[in-house]
């Protein structure tokens, strides 16, 4: 049973877990104190600092010596991220937040396993976020070393392997498609979101219930900009 907590209120269309029904485009950047409370507002928020970011024009909120502070206490992150452990990825940059927005879980590939799960849940249960997203990034090296793996038969060493196990199903139909790397970080995206909610009951009962979403996204390195993952 969810959290008796339970504050947030959402709006997913009916029966739907990912998110293509929260797709802003050229939504207004967040710029009131409040924390997003729900999806759509969660949504609007992280887009609009990466639009912030991407341009060149962070404001860095929630990052002075007040708010750790203020969080020292207790957190209340609006957002739930699983991302990719890549130095190049770090969402509460690229996403323009700070101390206590983010409750942050990065995974060589951003992958769902049990230890993973464990910590979402958490999350979910203790501060009922509005928002999960899984994000993937351009040129991820754990899918591009699985694809080749898989290419050439080849075997990684010590519990790298466990990576490249588990990334085997989702990528191997990209194998031999001119654009498998990016190709497979998309569908990757769309796998680990769809495990979210296909394993966790707590998840999948937050979504059902209104409460949260879950969305895709991908990081491109280059520009620095998100798009969503469908």
């Amino acid at each position: 049973m969810l959290h008796t907590s339970l504050r947030r209120r959402a709006l997913l269309a009916a029966g739907g877990a990912l998110a293509g029904s929260l797709t802003l485009p050229g939504a207004a950047a967040a710029t009131t104190a409040k924390a997003p409370e729900t999806p759509r507002e969660a949504l609007e928020a992280i887009l609009a600092g990466n639009r912030r970011f991407a341009a060149g024009h962070p404001r860095h909120p929630h990052q002075s010596l007040a708010r750790v502070r203020e969080t020292a206490a207790g957190q209340d992150p609006f957002v739930i991220v699983l991302g990719c452990a890549d130095s190049r990825v770090s969402p509460e940059v690229l996403f323009d937040q700070g101390v206590g927005d983010v409750f942050d879980n990065r995974v060589a590939g951003n992958i769902v396993d049990e230890l993973l799960l464990g910590s979402i849940e958490y999350a979910v249960e203790e501060f009922a976020p509005p928002l999960i997203v899984v994000l993937g990034h351009e040129r991820c090296g754990a899918v591009s070393a699985t694809l080749n793996a898989v290419r050439t038969g080849g075997t990684a060493p010590g519990h790298i392997a466990a990576i490249v196990a588990a990334l085997t199903p989702i990528v191997t139909p990209y194998v031999n498609d001119p654009d498998g790397v990016e190709n497979a970080v998309r569908a990757n995206v769309r796998a680990q979101a769809e495990a979210l909610l296909g394993t966790s009951d707590i998840v999948r009962e937050s979504v059902e219930g209104g409460h949260t979403a879950v969305i895709g996204a991908r990081y491109d390195l280059e520009t620095g900009r998100v798009t969503l993952v469908h």
